[in-house]
């Protein structure tokens, strides 16, 4: 377990299958994101970026009440608009560092998601939510927007429609409802939460990490443009992964009937 931040945790998963667990550790305050969390955040990504066993990365918080709440409002009390600014600054490079990190995440929805916490959820690849949790994006009822993602990732998850109200309302919805609009892969008892989201990533784990990367590459690029560009995209990922020592490894392991050895390269 790394112990190096102070308002996060980090720890590799005991089975050894390539998956971390981040963990949000300020559940005094409801995990709300404040300045020390982001910093926090950005560095643990640069940290996960160099390590070579990393194949999936869950995030959670502490607690059974809030997965995060957002900005810390009490932290932005008094701040001039010069310091709410840089103070953003710093969000938006931490939410850049998740939702571009190279393998997947996935995202155990341990309680409330609101505001910058929703858009956290949203940042990431895969959503398993408890099924007490309860999420939504209020900004417009403080009078600001999303500013981390949230006006452009919802609409990308579901509806249109039903993004625009959620945005617009600026209300709660339960995990229920984030299930039947395609926000969730799976709503979980909370006892269960950490149980399903680790079967689901030790899933992924076991498969070739140069293909995890480029499937995440081809789907994330490909759906900012057109599809003819999309699929030279998918093509050029298509021939680092089959251009590799891993394909030759897998097609190998495949036809001796054992588990491929990758080596990521």
């Amino acid at each position: 377990m790394e112990e190096r931040w102070e308002t996060i945790i980090l720890t590799p998963d005991e089975d050894h299958t390539g998956v971390y667990t981040l963990t949000l550790n300020r559940p005094q305050a409801m995990n709300a994101l404040n300045t020390q969390m982001a910093r926090d955040l950005i560095d643990c990504f640069l940290y996960l970026e160099d390590l070579n066993d990393i194949r999936v990365l869950i995030l959670t918080a502490q607690g059974d009440k809030s997965f995060c709440v957002g900005a810390d409002l009490k932290e932005r009390k008094g701040m001039t608009n010069k310091e709410w600014q840089k103070q953003h600054d710093i969000f938006e490079e931490a939410y850049g560092k998740l939702r571009n990190f190279s393998f997947p995440v996935i995202a155990a929805v341990n309680g409330f998601a609101l505001g910058g916490g929703m858009e956290m959820m949203l940042s990431c690849d895969l959503r398993v939510i408890a099924d007490h949790a309860k999420m939504g994006l209020p900004e417009v009822t403080l009078g600001i927007i999303p500013g981390v993602g949230g006006t452009q990732l919802l609409p990308r998850a579901v509806p249109l429609g039903l993004a625009k109200e959620a945005l617009f309302r600026g209300n709660q919805m339960k995990a229920e409802q984030a299930k039947e609009m395609g926000l969730a892969n799976d709503v979980v008892p909370y006892d269960t939460l950490m149980d399903k989201t680790l079967e689901i990533a030790r899933d992924i784990g076991k498969n070739a990490p140069l293909s995890l990367k480029s499937i995440k590459q081809a789907v994330s690029n490909g759906l900012e443009t057109d599809i003819n560009t999309a699929l030279t995209i998918e093509l050029d990922q298509y021939y680092k992964c089959a251009n590799s020592e891993d394909r030759q490894e897998g097609i190998l392991a495949f036809n001796e009937k054992r588990k491929p050895n990758w080596q990521g390269r």
